[in-house]
């Protein structure tokens, strides 16, 4: 029954926040600084291409199938004295 409770108090939620009670230039202000903080510096066409060249190694990896390492040690007399496997399934 908590449950119903939660829906009908979020039913009857009354914004109370100074955004919901100003002028519409008001409001556009308050969300363009709020954009601007979230989107912080203005990148550099070095960065973008950094973005780019990131998403580009990532997709040929994800569509290149995966590899399978292995790796044998032998001890002096002949005997294996480790065998890791990387990668496999």
């Amino acid at each position: 029954m908590s449950e119903n409770t939660a829906l009908n108090e979020l039913a009857n939620f009354v914004g109370r926040s100074s955004l919901a009670t100003q002028d519409m230039a008001a409001r556009n202000r308050a969300l363009a600084a709020m954009t601007n903080r979230m989107l912080g510096k203005k990148r550099s066409v070095g960065d973008l291409l950094g973005v780019v060249l990131t998403l580009s190694a990532r997709t040929r990896r994800m569509s290149q199938p995966p590899a399978m390492i292995e790796i044998d040690v032998f001890a002096p007399g002949g005997t294996r004295a480790l065998q890791l496997t990387l990668g496999g399934r």
